[in-house]
């Protein structure tokens, strides 16, 4: 089974929010995940972004690769001092 860390959205429209979860290759956008990590506002002042970096580390340890979309957002939360997270 190929997972992905990946977004999930949520919110009502024009105003999104999204999950950071990990989720099946396979599975739909919106559909059923294993896990949650984290959430991403791109609305709110300061974009703001909460992310469970040691659950991150330890699903990119097992397996999972991230999307390219919370790549950046990975780069984004490390520059704004929480710790990186190696992606291989």
């Amino acid at each position: 089974m190929a997972v992905r860390i990946r977004l999930r959205r949520e919110g009502r429209k024009k105003l999104p929010m999204y999950r950071i979860v990990v989720a099946d290759k396979e599975a739909p956008r919106d559909g059923r995940f294993i896990a949650t990590i984290g959430s991403y506002r791109p609305k709110e002042e300061n974009n703001l972004l909460t992310l469970d970096v040691e659950k991150a580390r330890e699903w990119v340890s097992k397996g999972a690769v991230p999307s390219d979309t919370v790549a950046a957002l990975f780069k984004k939360a490390a520059k704004d001092g929480q710790p990186a997270i190696a992606i291989t």
